[in-house]
């Protein structure tokens, strides 16, 4: 369904009307914060990776603190 969507014609109709229905000067606007989002999206990411392995020691302490 999907396959044929990002084709050269396809991405120049869609930046078309992208263009139109925005303008030149809230495009370059649009997509600095696009950009802003993908990296502040990545970075969560990466910090959410390194919590959990905070979160399941303390955990599995909690455990055997309620086995007692």
């Amino acid at each position: 369904m999907l396959e044929g969507l990002f084709q050269p014609t396809h991405l120049l109709v869609i930046f078309g009307l992208a263009l139109l229905v925005f303008g030149p000067k809230k495009l370059p606007e649009l997509g600095k914060g696009i950009g802003e989002g993908i990296r502040g999206f990545k970075s969560a990411m990466k910090a959410d990776e390194e919590k959990p392995a905070i979160t399941t020691t303390a955990a599995s302490s909690d455990q055997t603190l309620t086995k007692e």
